[in-house]
C-alpha cells in the first residue's frame, strides 16, 4: 500500500534525524525527495508545493535550535501528512435500537457489488444480523454476483433477477429486511453521473430513509476522486466514502486526498480481492504504516475479519475436552491465510524491520503452510483423527505424499508440529488463556516458554 511514498517519507525522516546540521544542502535534498514522493503517489501538485514550502520555512526558522528543530519538522511532516489524508478516524455508526440502512453508490467499475459483500461480512463478524439487497436493475450480471457472492459469505441476500424497478424491489422485500440489524443495498451505477441515475437514487433516497449513503469509488483514478465526490456530494449529499483497490496502485494518494478535500470522511478502504481484505480507515494507523512503524489495530482488525466465529467455539470446546486433532489445526492454518500474506502482515507488526529477513523467507513460510493444507486433505478421516498410525505404518506416509504432491519429510514435519501442539493442549488451559481467535497472547507466550526452539514454522 503506497509503498514508494512509505519509502520515500521514511528517507525522509531519517535524514532529518541523522543530520547533524540542517544546512541549506540537506533542506534541499530533503525537499526535493519529499516532492518525487508526494507526486509520484498522485497528490495533487499546488498541495505538494504548500507541504513543502512550509517544511523549508519551518527548517529556516532561526527561533527553533539543534534537536528542537529536528523533532519539530518530524512533527511537521507526521502532522501534515496525517492532515491531507484524513485528519481523525470517522466512523460509521450503528444504531443500537433500530435498522441502519446502508446505501452504495458509484459508478461503473467502483466495485459496489464487491464492497457490499464485504461489509456485510464484516459487520457479520461483528455480531450483527446482515442482510444485502440487490438494487442494481440495469447491469445484468449485479444480481448473479451479489448472489453468488453472499452465498460464498453466508449472508442473507434479496434480489429479483425479472424486476426492472428498483422500488417495487424494495417494497417486495420490506417486511423480510425489517428483522436484520443492517441492511446494505447495491444500487445501479452508470458510466457517469447523468441525471437518470441522480433521479433513481433520490427516488430510493426518499422511500428507504437510508442512515449512510456512501460513495465507492476506485483508488486508481487518483485525483479525478475529487470531481466525482464533488458531483455525488452535490447532487445526492453522500456521508460518506469508501475507496477501493488501495491494494495495487501509486495513485491511491490521489484518491485519499482528493476525498479529504471534499470534506468527505473514508470511512473503508478495500486492500484485496479477498472478502476480509477490507479495513476501517483510520488516518493515524495508515499514516504509522507507510512511516514503517506498524498498525496493531489494523491488524486485529484484519484477525476479528478473517475468524469464524462458530469454528473458534468449536476449536475452544476440543481444546478444552483434549480432542485437537488435525482437522482443528487446518482450520487454524485457514485462518492464518484469510488474514493475508505474510508481507501485509509484517508491515503492521510495530519494530518488523523486513529489509533484515533473508529474501525469500515469507514466501517459503506460505508455501509451507499450504503444503500443510494439502497433506491434511490427503488423509483419510481416521488418519485425521488419529494422526499416530501414520508414523507406524509407513506405508501411510508414502501414499499421503503422493496425494498431495508432497515428501514424506514435509509430513513427519507437520505432524511433529501438530503433536506439540497438542501436548500443549493437553496440558489445561484456563478460561481466560483462551480468546475469540483461537490461541491467545497469554497462551502463546506459554507455548514459547515451554517448547522454545522446538516450535519450527
Amino acid at each position: 500500500m503506497l509503498e514508494k511514498l512509505g519509502e520515500a517519507l521514511r528517507k525522509t525522516t531519517n535524514k532529518i534525524a541523522n543530520a547533524i546540521f540542517l544546512d541549506k544542502k540537506i533542506v534541499e535534498e530533503i525537499i526535493k525527495e519529499l516532492q518525487r514522493a508526494l507526486i509520484s503517489a498522485d497528490v495533487n501538485v499546488f498541495l505538494v508545493k504548500e507541504i513543502t514550502e512550509k517544511l523549508k520555512e519551518k527548517a529556516y526558522d532561526e527561533r527553533i535550535k539543534g534537536i528542537e528543530k529536528k523533532e519539530e519538522l518530524i512533527k511537521y511532516l507526521n502532522d501534515t501528512i496525517l492532515e491531507i489524508i484524513g485528519g481523525e478516524k470517522k466512523e460509521i455508526i450503528l444504531n443500537e435500537k433500530k435498522q441502519t440502512i446502508i446505501l452504495l453508490l458509484g459508478l461503473y467499475g467502483a466495485g459496489k457489488t464487491t464492497t457490499a459483500s464485504k461489509l456485510g461480512l464484516y459487520y457479520s463478524k461483528r455480531g450483527k444480523k446482515v442482510a444485502l439487497l440487490g438494487l442494481d436493475v440495469h447491469r445484468p450480471a449485479a444480481s448473479d454476483q451479489l448472489e453468488q457472492l453472499t452465498k460464498q459469505n453466508n449472508l442473507a441476500c434479496f434480489i429479483d433477477k425479472e424486476e426492472k424497478n428498483a422500488l417495487k424491489i424494495w417494497k417486495k422485500y420490506k417486511k423480510e429486511i425489517d428483522k436484520y440489524d443492517v441492511l446494505i443495498i447495491d444500487t445501479a451505477g452508470r458510466h457517469s453521473l447523468d441525471k437518470e441515475l441522480v433521479t433513481e437514487i433520490k427516488e430510493l433516497h426518499e422511500k428507504i430513509k437510508p442512515d449512510y449513503k456512501i460513495l465507492v469509488i476506485q483508488a486508481d483514478i487518483g485525483q479525478a476522486a475529487k470531481k466525482q465526490a464533488e458531483e455525488f456530494q452535490k447532487s445526492l449529499s453522500i456521508n460518506g466514502v469508501i475507496i477501493t483497490r488501495m491494494d495495487s496502485t501509486a495513485k491511491a494518494g490521489g484518491a485519499l486526498t482528493a476525498c479529504h478535500e471534499t470534506k468527505a470522511p473514508v470511512f473503508f478502504i478495500g486492500t484485496g480481492e479477498k472478502a476480509n481484505e477490507i479495513e476501517t480507515f483510520n488516518p493515524k494507523s495508515f499514516v504509522s504504516r507507510i512511516l514503517g512503524m506498524g498498525d496493531l489495530e489494523g491488524l486485529l482488525e484484519k484477525v476479528q475479519n478473517a475468524v469464524d466465529s462458530e469454528s473458534q467455539k468449536k476449536l475452544k470446546k476440543n481444546l478444552e475436552d483434549g480432542k485437537f486433532n488435525l482437522r482443528d489445526f487446518q482450520e487454524q492454518l485457514k485462518s492464518m491465510g484469510s488474514i493475508g500474506s505474510f508481507d501485509k502482515i509484517l508491515d503492521m507488526i510495530p519494530g518488523i524491520n523486513k529489509e533484515k529477513i533473508p529474501e525469500g523467507m515469507l514466501s517459503v513460510q506460505e508455501n509451507k503452510m499450504k503444503k500443510w493444507n494439502h497433506i491434511i486433505n490427503s488423509m483419510t478421516p481416521q488418519e485425521i483423527e488419529n494422526p499416530e498410525i501414520i508414523e507406524k505404518q509407513t506405508t501411510r506416509l508414502g501414499r499421503i505424499a503422493k496425494g498431495s504432491g508432497t515428501t514424506t519429510s514435509e509430513i513427519r514435519q507437520l505432524l511433529k508440529q501438530y503433536s506439540l501442539l497438542k501436548e500443549f493442549a493437553k496440558g489445561g488451559m484456563s478460561e481466560s488463556d483462551l480468546g475469540a481467535g483461537g490461541f491467545s497472547q497469554k497462551q502463546m507466550m506459554k507455548l514459547a516458554k515451554k517448547f522454545g526452539k522446538k516450535m519450527r514454522m
